[in-house]
């Protein structure tokens, strides 16, 4: 059985999940990266996407996250997110239409922080309903 490591996951509003993992799989700014137990200590700073979680029972969570950071110690690994999400409380038709909506709006020039937001969550989403399957 491969060795655990305690992951919490936090948003800014709420704890998203919090358990022992034997893999994580996030997408950084610099592409994605894998961690495994004893995983040197890192800091990387998240890309809106999804992570993906191979908890200690071999199941499989996937979270839609929006940008923040990862980070790896020796002990715990923790994903800091703005926004964080399990996939399974996602509806994909209504991720897709928020992605257009705000795909739309930036196309017609809004290039607000507001608009960038919902974009990157919106495609968050869509990539962790997506993997989900």
């Amino acid at each position: 059985m491969a060795e655990s490591f305690p992951v919490d996951v936090v948003a800014a509003d709420r704890e998203v999940w919090i358990g022992r993992a034997t893999q994580v799989i996030a997408t950084t700014t610099e592409g994605e990266i894998g961690i495994l137990a004893g995983h040197i200590p890192t800091i990387a700073t998240l890309a809106p996407g999804s992570a993906e979680i191979t908890t200690e029972d071999g199941g499989r969570e996937v979270i839609a996250v929006d940008g923040g950071f990862l980070s790896v110690s020796a002990t715990q690994v923790a994903i800091i997110s703005p926004y964080a999400q399990l996939a399974q409380e996602l509806s994909l038709p209504a991720a897709e239409k928020a992605l257009r909506d705000a795909a739309a709006k930036r196309e017609e020039g809004d290039n607000s922080l507001d608009t960038q937001r919902q974009f990157n969550r919106a495609l968050a989403q869509v990539k962790a309903a997506r993997k989900r399957g």
